[in-house]
């Protein structure tokens, strides 16, 4: 039995239908605005060889959701839905008659799978009205481009079963499961779940179950693959090509002789029905109708027919790991080697700055066989990944007695607490007991407005880099003559500022990484004082349409000589 093809295709590439590829509706519009392209496009199917052509009202289901597109939306006067179903079924049936094919042509009144909804019930109970008070109903409901099996699906088919009509069913479905127009796959392996729903479709009384809206080199294996569950008839309509914004982009290639090639493969698996979807055109049908003509459906197995499958490849034979995604250090990046990290309440979480500083630790293998200093360690995101580097050892810096705590036990979910030590320490009466090797540091910087705060015995911090200056002012007594420290700077700060500060003590800089991120809230409400330091120094932010954007800089800091 031979489907017609794509009908919204066809409107938009012969009829020139004007906004026949609407994409909610797939031309369920023309219907409105171009009945007579409508009417052509089943004429050119009927002529084809088609056994069923399928009305032009796919979309009307979707313009019936509650939230969906509607047919009226550009029209002074309202149409009722029931009108433009009327009309395409009309127009079908007008096609069949002109070409003198009654009796031998049938014709399908097509639904999308929006009638898959807890609001469809009632949209099913006036079809059922419609096709009554109709002199020539339909001869079957195709409802078609199904994906889920949803318990609400199976209310619609009983509620279409109930209208006394044949109900044919067609999913998007291929040996690797839900499949998309581009091939794409969603969810796991299911096993036989779909084969055993078509058990129940059959059992339910639907009259023949198909795949649709797929490419033709992922069609391969269903229909045998089905067959080990159902006596249904069964069959197939791929896609050939794409949709882009510029409308349907038709496969290049493919003509008549080529589509009729692959529909004979698909006879040879079992198919009984054999059509085409979007991009599917009449000469395409008209080839493989010709071609088919005397033969009869062949029982090819999944395990040969799966060599017709994905790009030619044999399905059957298990796909070989994929080459891993690597650094060049040749360590592993999926996944990400990140580590395993818990923030306890009442610690801050690693912000964008703290992630970009991690990365270049990461990447860089900073603070292997070194003695390691990380100032402001919070949930210990640096002092572990230095550990997991192979550092010697990591000592790890906060004010904060939870964000020491959160420090060592991440340490130990990390199996490096035995290189790793942390302590509850105020960096402004701090004075370095040692030198390091290695210091990282991503402290706290906002701008705060000095009357706004409560007198205490330390200076507001009105250019929000009082923790950045008293660990410049330390370095010289904790950073080892061949050492480095890494320090992250928010351009809300002066860089002159900070130049002048280390050049003072002997050391130089280089922003060695650098990210962007949207102003945190916490900085949000400092706004006002930040604007003031930008208008005092050359600390910047940027805007990006209405959103505020900052940058925070990875500093590599080094004694100067």
């Amino acid at each position: 039995m031979i489907l017609d093809g794509g009908v919204g295709t066809e409107l938009s590439h012969s009829a020139k239908a004007k906004d026949a590829l609407d994409e909610p509706l797939w031309g369920t519009r023309a219907l409105i605005e171009n009945p007579d392209a409508v009417l052509s496009v089943h004429r050119e199917y009927v002529q084809a060889g088609c056994d069923v052509i399928s009305t032009n009202t796919w979309g009307l289901a979707s313009a019936l959701a509650t939230d969906g597109p509607r047919l009226w939306s550009d029209r002074d006067t309202p149409v009722h839905w029931m009108d433009v179903g009327r009309r395409g079924l009309r127009l079908a049936r007008q096609a069949v008659h002109e070409l003198g094919r009654d009796g031998d042509c049938a014709v399908a009144f097509s639904l999308n799978g929006d009638v898959d909804s807890d609001e469809a019930a009632e949209t099913i109970r006036l079809l059922a009205r419609l096709f009554a008070d109709e002199e020539e109903p339909p001869d079957l409901v195709l409802l078609e481009t199904l994906s889920l099996l949803t318990p609400t699906l199976d209310a619609a088919i009983d509620g279409l079963l109930a209208t006394g009509l044949p109900v044919w069913l067609s999913f998007r479905r291929c040996r690797h499961g839900l499949c998309g127009i581009y091939g794409q796959h969603w969810g796991g392996p299911e096993g036989d779940a779909f084969g055993r729903a078509a058990r129940r479709f059959e059992e339910t009384g639907v009259a023949a179950l198909l795949i649709n809206c797929i490419p033709p080199d992922h069609v391969a294996g269903m229909v045998s693959y089905l067959r080990d569950f159902t006596d249904l008839p069964l069959g197939v309509y791929p896609n050939l090509g794409y949709y882009s914004d510029r409308g349907w982009r038709f496969t290049p290639g493919v003509g008549g002789e080529e589509y009729a090639e692959m529909a004979l493969r698909w006879r040879e698996e079992g198919a009984q029905i054999v059509g085409g979807c979007c991009g599917v055109r009449p000469e395409h049908i008209a080839a493989a109708a010709q071609r088919l003509k005397g033969t009869v459906p062949g029982h090819e197995r999944p395990s040969d027919a799966a060599r017709h499958g994905l790009n030619g490849a044999d399905a059957t034979a298990p796909a070989a790991p994929p080459e891993p995604w690597t650094d060049r250090r040749q360590r592993p990046l999926y996944p990400l080697p990140f580590p395993d990290l818990s923030v306890e309440p009442g610690v801050a979480p690693p912000g964008a700055a703290s992630y970009m500083a991690w990365r270049y630790v990461f990447g860089e293998g900073i603070g292997a066989h070194q003695r390691c200093l990380d100032i402001g360690c919070g949930t210990g995101i640096l002092a572990v990944q230095l550990a997991l580097n192979g550092a010697a050892h990591v000592r790890a810096l906060d004010i904060d007695d939870r964000a020491v705590a959160n420090t060592l036990a991440n340490a130990f979910r990390n199996d490096v607490a035995d290189r790793v030590t942390a302590q509850t320490v105020d960096l402004f009466p701090w004075v370095p007991e040692e030198r390091y090797e290695v210091i990282v540091a991503s402290l706290y910087q906002k701008p705060t407005d000095p009357f706004a705060r409560v007198s205490s015995h330390r200076l507001p911090d009105y250019w929000g880099r009082n923790l950045v200056d008293q660990l410049i002012a330390k370095l010289s007594e904790a950073l080892a003559p061949e050492g480095v420290a890494y320090i992250v700077q928010l351009s809300i700060l002066s860089q002159r500022h900070t130049a002048d500060a280390l050049a003072a003590r002997g050391f130089v800089a280089q922003a060695v990484d650098y990210t962007l991120f949207s102003f945190p809230p916490e900085q949000e409400e400092s706004r006002t004082q930040i604007g003031r330091v930008e208008e005092l120094s050359d600390a910047y932010h940027l805007t990006v349409g209405d959103e505020s954007v900052m940058v925070a800089y990875l500093l590599e800091v080094r004694h100067a000589r």
